[in-house]
């Protein structure tokens, strides 16, 4: 009985979010143009369930680059109407719209002659009656076995919130660069600003002689804690790099080794990356490579040394 009631709601829902494609008419498109053109910001205000939906929808505009604001309809009449400016255009959200916080809301940002986008499953309501642009979300029935609770209708409201979101973002021509510049703490923002300067930094910067003996290698890859060192000449110049891995492959070949030096061990023109470059960038140079480390260079000079464990800590693997 779970899985058929569960299987149940599904099917209804999906059902529901398709036949919202015959809602895609002029209105919208005209509700769209509305809040694209508009100097000010979208308010987007509801009661109830409705209200929970229209902050959701308020998020999803904020992060992809339309200013909007949540008022709740029954804070405005008390209030929070002052919140709404000349040029803003509010979105009214209402299963019904006919709820009576609506009917008095309506009114009252109509005698501010903001335009008003009303989103409702009813075409004959107060709301649809009284907006400037209608975003129909009309149900056959809830989703639950008494069709009482909002399931269905909080289904389609979010969608077309979606819609509504998804279309502004296309006008603007909002781009993966945007995007980063809101989300700045998640994994796309960091591919899109997060630099190899600004984990090489976090580094010790291992580096040894092209003379160094293998005792003094050992010591100072084991102090700085990267797993490699680079080999520079007297002059600063890089000739090459030693990893662990160089370490153990000589192990197994030579017999002998206390005698070996550091160039006799490096492995010659290490792959490096530039210190402006972007850490995705660091990640997909090790990844096509198979290689823990990189050098970084800055003008083609030694800098550093960043680690896969740097990019992982930070969330690009």
């Amino acid at each position: 009985m779970i899985k058929e009631i569960a299987i149940k709601t599904i099917e209804i829902e999906a059902a529901a979010i398709q036949n919202l494609t015959n809602s895609i008419n002029e209105d919208f498109v005209n509700a769209v143009t509305c809040i694209f053109e508009s100097k000010g910001r979208l308010i987007v205000t509801g009661i109830g369930k409705s209200a929970i939906i229209g902050q959701k929808i308020v998020a999803t505009l904020n992060s992809t680059g339309t200013p909007s604001i949540f008022m709740h309809a029954a804070d405005a009449i008390h209030g929070d109407l002052g919140m709404i400016q000349p040029s803003d255009v509010v979105l009214c959200i209402s299963k019904s719209g006919e709820t009576s916080e609506v009917k008095v809301l309506i009114p009252l940002i109509k005698n501010l002659k903001n335009r008003i986008v009303g989103m409702v499953a009813n075409d004959q309501s107060y709301l649809a009656q009284q907006a400037d642009f209608t975003l129909l979300t009309p149900i056959e029935q809830e989703a639950d076995p008494n069709n009482l609770a909002p399931t269905t209708s909080t289904t389609a409201q979010i969608v077309m919130g979606d819609a509504l979101a998804t279309s502004l973002l296309a006008l603007k021509g909002f781009t993966p660069k945007d995007f980063a510049k809101f989300h700045p703490g998640g994994t796309l923002g960091k591919q899109m600003y997060l630099r190899v300067n600004d984990l090489v930094i976090k580094n010790e910067v291992p580096t040894v002689l092209l003379n160094t003996s293998l005792r003094e290698i050992i010591m100072e890859m084991t102090s700085k804690r990267l797993g490699a060192t680079a080999v520079l000449d007297k002059k600063n110049q890089l000739h090459g790099m030693i990893t662990d891995g160089d370490l153990r492959r000589m192990l197994t070949q030579k017999k002998e080794v206390a005698h070996l030096l550091a160039k006799d061990i490096m492995t010659q023109k290490p792959k490096t990356i530039e210190t402006d470059e972007l850490a995705v960038n660091a990640l997909e140079l090790m990844r096509s490579n198979s290689i823990s480390q990189l050098i970084v260079t800055k003008n083609k000079q030694y800098l550093g040394m960043i680690h896969l464990h740097d990019l992982i800590r930070e969330g690009l693997v």
